[in-house]
């Protein structure tokens, strides 16, 4: 049978990159005995890493999901890219996950990409626990981070062990719970753990952060609270109910300490997991949308976590090999068997499940060979699916007679684009199919056809990510392909409000067709790039018209502005449309909406927008100077800067145009000390230059 669902925990670790999340899941898979050998990163062979790119880089670039066993609990693990260009693999993952591990490095803090995941992890909701790793280091900094944690964050840290010791004098945690210190033995490699009474050193430092502890925990729990007036103290399980309830709101972030390189530290964090993360019985039902409602019935619907509802489960990962292509679906209620059909509402088609995989990083089994007794998996769990052949990325899968279109998965716009091209020409197909696997796998990745040059556009989230799919194509596609130096993506948007129409009208043997469309085109901030909207009142028009109206517009918005590029932080509203019951079909009514999109982008007054990127610097105080200088020549504004212990943290946003190359010349600029992260922060007015220039 699958494992009952209040002992499932489907949890990711994430960070900024070198935080030590795939040490960490190293460590957790070696406790857990879901592996025997512990994988070092530097050594590129990790478990997780198993991409040829990961091992050579010594960063995590796909998430990679594993299963493992802690006590009596399941735990569903993926660990995910900490690079700010493959931020999408960590907005998937959080998606269909119910809690997290955020991992911190107690030398650098809080740094520019954990305040991203912990942006992310709010807007999903999940619970989370953090873990302050790299205490040996020199630097480190247990107090430093923590209240980073809750500076930075807006997050309210609950610490329950705290360091004995710092860098190289670093040697074990205490148990603030418990109140014990804990020793772990390096020859066993942390398997064994020594507790004892804390030191005496120590003693003083512990009771401080015990109280703390108490204080918080006492104002969320009332329990807590009269045990610590009659007694002065708290039995550790209401400690634990209280911290459990608390974290499962988001109310409290349980926070842990170690070194997950010397072995210190990580079963703690594994305890907190069964403890204080939520079973998927813990998160609210999954609502979604009927596609095809009944008379009467809402069309929001929702499942709860039970193989008892109707299936319904969201694909959010796909991998495709030689083979076949696998999919990642995290089942949110009922069963999934291998043989059954299932429905993709977006496309409407039925699609065979033909096979159900067990998934540990590059190791897959069927449920049968990897121990199940069944050939289904229930609500709660992630299986890797073979079969479905028409599905993307945030696509829902469910039973057909109980039809539910599940929120779909929403990733950033790309920033940066290069010119792609096979260099013979019995390739072109080749690479246009290998472009289609490509951008299957990693949605983040767009390709075009530039109408005026002809060449292929492939687009991303930055320098690294093009040169990482660059590499794919290359070496899984064995492909011998030309590349163009990396551009930055621009999209076009208007200044002011414009209102233009379009008609179309032919005679032709004796019939007439006319249809005439008057669109408003204005700036607007919404969730959509463009959006489109329809004032028109009922009765002005045949639904069906409207609806082939608005489809229009749309797709007429969706070919680019004057200048070619996407257009961005737009809204177009149909006014009017002129409609004769005789003459205006679907050809005519089209036409019309294009003419009237292209007509009003025309008169409109357009402007460029660009990428402009948050950048953070970490460098030695005295190479400080240099690189402000140096940023200002690069028309970066300055928002903050502040000391970490020798270092000084640069904030700046800065266009990204001006950012190519700058990771060897902040190199020059420290003598090799320095180092950045960068990631896209919004797109906003190119300088009029930039357009000068585009034009000639």
């Amino acid at each position: 049978m699958p494992t009952a669902i209040e002992k499932i925990r489907n949890i990711g670790i994430v960070a900024h990159i070198d935080a030590g999340k795939t040490t960490t899941t190293e460590r957790i898979l070696y406790y857990t005995g879901a592996s025997h050998k512990m994988g070092q990163v530097d050594d590129g062979t990790t478990q997780t890493d198993f991409d040829a790119e990961e091992a050579k880089r010594g960063i995590t670039i796909y998430s990679a999901a594993v299963s493992c066993r802690w006590k009596d609990c399941t735990i569903n693990l993926i660990d995910t890219p900490g690079h700010v260009d493959f931020t999408a693999e960590v907005e998937r993952s959080l998606r269909v996950l119910d809690g997290a591990v955020v991992v911190f490095s107690a030398v650098e803090g809080v740094e520019a990409q954990s305040e991203t995941v912990w942006r992310q992890a709010d807007r999903y909701r999940v619970p989370r626990l953090c873990f302050i790793n790299k205490l040996d280091r020199i630097g480190a900094n247990f107090e430093e981070t923590f209240a980073e944690i809750q500076r930075r964050l807006q997050a309210n840290p609950v610490a329950l062990t705290i360091p004995i010791g710092a860098s190289s004098d670093f040697e074990g945690i205490i148990d603030l719970v418990e109140m014990k210190a804990l020793y772990f033995d390096e020859a066993s490699r942390g398997g064994e753990v020594d507790v004892r009474e804390i030191p005496e050193a120590h003693a003083e430092d512990a009771q401080l952060w015990r109280s703390q502890l108490l204080d918080t925990v006492s104002l969320i729990d009332d329990d807590v609270m009269t045990a610590c007036i009659d007694t002065g103290t708290a039995p550790p399980e209401l400690i634990h109910r209280a911290l459990r309830a608390a974290t499962l709101l988001g109310d409290v972030q349980p926070t842990f300490c170690g070194s997950s390189l010397d072995y210190i530290g990580v079963q703690p964090l594994l305890d907190a997991v069964n403890r204080y993360l939520p079973s998927p019985l813990d998160m609210p039902p999954v609502k979604g949308i009927n596609p095809s409602p009944r008379k009467n019935q809402p069309a929001e619907e929702q499942r709860t976590p039970s193989p008892d509802e109707p299936f319904s489960g969201l694909v959010f990962k796909i991998v495709a090999d030689k083979h076949a292509e696998l999919c990642f679906v995290r089942v949110y209620s009922g069963v999934l068997k291998s043989g059954s059909r299932m429905l993709n509402p977006r496309t409407g088609k039925k699609e065979l499940i033909s096979q159900l995989w067990h998934i540990h990083a590059s190791q897959r089994q069927k449920l049968e060979d990897a121990g199940y007794e069944t050939n289904y998996v229930a609500a709660g769990d992630i299986v890797g699916v073979i079969g479905p052949k028409d599905v993307a990325t945030g696509d829902t899968l469910c039973d057909p007679r109980h039809p539910i279109l599940l929120e779909s998965i929403t990733f950033p716009e790309t920033v940066i684009s290069m010119a792609i091209e096979p260099e013979s020409s019995a390739d072109r197909k080749k690479l246009e199919e290998a472009l289609v696997w490509l951008s299957r796998q990693d949605p983040t990745i767009r390709t075009q056809v530039s109408e005026e040059t002809g060449q292929t556009i492939i687009s991303g989230m930055g320098e690294l990510h093009l040169e990482i799919n660059r590499e794919r194509l290359i070496r899984d596609q064995n492909l011998k392909i030309r590349v163009h130096k990396p551009r930055v993506s621009y999209r076009e948007t208007v200044r002011s409000a414009v209102e233009e129409s379009g008609e179309f009208h032919r005679a032709s043997q004796g019939e007439t067709r006319f249809a005439g469309v008057r669109v408003r085109l204005e700036p607007h901030k919404g969730d959509a790039p463009v959006s489109v909207a329809s004032s028109l009142k009922p009765g002005d028009l045949p639904s069906e018209m409207q609806r082939i109206v608005r489809e229009a517009v749309n797709e007429s918005a969706q070919s680019g502005g004057r200048y070619g590029y996407p257009l961005m932080h737009v809204k177009f509203t149909i006014t009017d449309v002129d409609y004769r019951e005789a003459e205006s079909d679907e050809e005519a009514l089209r036409a019309a909406a294009a003419h009237a999109v292209q007509n009003a982008l025309s008169r409109a007054d357009v402007a460029l927008l660009e990428p402009v990127m948050k950048l953070e610097v970490v460098t030695p105080a005295e190479f400080l100077g240099n690189i402000q200088s140096d940023l200002n020549t690069r028309h970066a504004r300055i928002v903050g800067s502040e000391h970490r212990g020798d270092l000084a943290v640069l904030s700046a946003e800065v266009p990204l145009v001006q950012m190519f190359g700058y990771s060897t010349h902040v190199r020059s600029l420290s003598q090799g000390r320095a180092s950045y992260s960068m990631e896209p922060l919004k797109y906003d007015f190119a300088p009029p230059s930039v357009l000068d220039d585009m034009l000639g």
